[in-house]
């Protein structure tokens, strides 16, 4: 009776050891990010993910981190290295999930970075998929401040593109900021980024 009391000790202790280090490890690479060690942060998300693969966060800020950097670089290797590591982290985390609606966003960013970066080559080709991510997202979340904001944004950037009325989006980014205030993440490492960037864009919009 004891050696059984004694392993099931043994085993809830290295659980919350390991809950420990994977908690550890996030903030750690949170710190690094913030530090703008985009890359340190990247390599410490992407560790954390091989270890730790029940969590999809790891992968999804390995993809983040790399598909907020790419829209910074005008050099199209460096694009190229950015957005296949996001792009690659990412499928796994949809292969388990294609549901997950804060993959879906990230996914859409990830395409918006290589309109953005290359907009006569790849606004035709990858456009409509960005809006149908969007769409997808936001039948499955229509709560989510990022899938509200985050498809109004990229539609505001189409509108002035091609000279049609932003007002609509502009409403949309107002709700989503109402949507930030009331929203609750499901863990301490869940998404929880745009707020800053609604507020800046409803400026835009003033």
């Amino acid at each position: 009776m004891t050696k059984i009391i004694t392993t099931i000790a043994f085993f809830i202790c290295s659980l919350l050891s390991a809950q420990g280090q994977f908690e550890q490890g996030m903030g750690k690479a949170f710190q690094l990010w913030g530090e703008g060690k985009n890359t340190e942060a990247s390599d410490l998300f992407e560790r954390i993910a091989a270890a730790e693969t029940t969590s999809w966060l790891p992968n999804y800020y390995v993809a983040f981190v790399n598909a907020s950097t790419a829209f910074k670089t005008k050099d199209k290797n460096q694009m190229n290295l950015l957005l296949s590591k996001a792009q690659k982290v990412l499928d796994v985390e949809m292969d388990k999930n294609p549901n997950n609606a804060e993959l879906l966003v990230i996914q859409a960013m990830i395409h918006t970075a290589w309109i953005s970066f290359d907009p006569m080559t790849n606004g035709q080709k990858l456009s409509g998929k960005v809006m149908a991510l969007y769409g997808k997202a936001q039948a499955i979340a229509p709560e989510n401040p990022r899938v509200v904001f985050s498809k109004a944004e990229f539609e505001i950037g189409s509108a002035k593109y091609w000279g049609t009325d932003t007002k609509p989006m502009c409403a949309q980014i107002e709700k989503a900021i109402g949507l930030f205030a009331t929203f609750k993440p499901e863990t301490a490492f869940s998404p929880k980024w745009g707020l800053e960037r609604a507020t800046a864009a409803m400026k835009n919009c003033k």
